[in-house]
């Protein structure tokens, strides 16, 4: 454990999860400190010296795993086929390991991992950012609280419009690496779903591929999940990139009460404008949610998202004074189950229409 000073850090990756979602909170967070990025892209390179002055920036990762001794902490901002190799060798070499998601690609790596964790002694977490949006910590909220009664029926979208399909590595990504709308945002929706619902005892999934030109192999990019939760629940899940027009973020309907919401959290678009988390007005929620039934409604002021949380939380931790990490890489587990369980009813991939 980590028993004095900040905890050293080295961000593997510098593309928009390094840059946007770890870099900006290990570097405004006095409990950590960015001493180096991974990346052998000079212009992220030449990125990273601009906003972390001072940071040592190497170009491949066995440059950090040769000089274990000079850091506490790894996390792993890389495209998910290389997660489970870089994660395993990092705990290997003595240090903690934050893995963003999709944890691994597969439940079998994701298991490997967690044992591998728990015999080397090391901390080890996933990036489910998620949890800490605005309008998800309002829901949890409202749904503890008993204000919806009974939820019997759970819709949570992530949808965009983007024609022309993803950019970069994204878009060349088979399944069997991680790739698709399912491993990326469906991590998201399924770990929100489970955290509010609990277990999952059946799937049932359409998992496609609409956008023409891809190449062949080309993961999904227009995916409904629906899970029938150990509670009863049912949790609708999209996952889109061809919605002209976007659903509701949440729209969840109890036996007292509905509540819907829409628009994303505010956080990611900040954070890729420039922002920084320690802004005035970072993480405030722009637009209320609505809960009632009937004609009986109210708006409902969002919770201000917070995605520091996960590293505030990870530095009790890393301290050993009995704190849990934000994430349990269980869970991570058992998304990436119902990740596996959604493929297979799918005939093993997306299928193209």
């Amino acid at each position: 454990m980590v028993s004095s000073g900040p905890v050293r850090t080295a961000v593997v990756g510098f593309g928009v999860s390094g840059r946007v979602f770890h870099a900006p909170f290990l570097a405004c967070d006095p409990a950590y400190s960015l001493d180096a990025v991974v990346t052998a892209d000079p212009e992220r390179a030449e990125a990273a010296r601009s906003a972390h002055p001072g940071v040592e920036v190497l170009p491949h990762a066995e440059e950090v795993l040769a000089r274990a001794a000079d850091f506490d902490l790894v996390v792993v901002g890389t495209p998910p086929r290389t997660h489970a190799e870089l994660a395993s060798r990092a705990l290997d070499a003595g240090l903690h390991v934050v893995v963003d998601k999709p944890f691994a690609v597969s439940s079998a790596q994701g298991t490997a991992l967690v044992e591998r964790a728990r015999e080397a002694g090391r901390v080890l977490t996933v990036f489910q950012n998620r949890r800490w949006d605005g309008d998800f910590l309002t829901l949890r909220g409202l749904v503890e609280r008993g204000e919806l009664g009974r939820v019997h029926t759970f819709e949570s979208r992530f949808e965009s419009w983007k024609p022309g399909g993803p950019r970069s590595w994204k878009a060349a990504t088979p399944v069997a690496d991680g790739g698709g709308i399912l491993f990326d945002l469906g991590s998201h929706l399924i770990d929100q779903a489970m955290r509010l619902f609990g277990p999952v005892e059946d799937v049932w999934a359409d998992v496609t591929r609409r956008t023409p030109g891809l190449p062949d192999g080309a993961a999904d990019d227009d995916t409904l999940v629906v899970l029938r939760h150990r509670d009863g629940t049912r949790s609708r899940l999209s996952m889109s990139s061809l919605a002209a027009l976007p659903g509701p973020r949440f729209h969840v309907l109890g036996d007292r009460a509905a509540y819907t919401t829409w628009g994303l959290d505010p956080q990611e678009a900040a954070l890729r404008a420039g922002a920084l988390p320690t802004d005035d007005g970072f993480g405030l929620d722009r637009e209320p949610g609505l809960l009632g039934a009937g004609d009986d409604t109210r708006r409902v002021p969002g919770e201000r998202g917070d995605y520091g949380a996960f590293y505030r939380q990870l530095a009790h931790a890393l301290t050993g004074d009995g704190t849990p990490p934000p994430v349990d890489p269980r869970d991570a587990v058992a998304v990436l189950a119902v990740i596996e369980r959604a493929h297979a009813l799918s005939a093993g991939g997306a299928a193209q229409t």
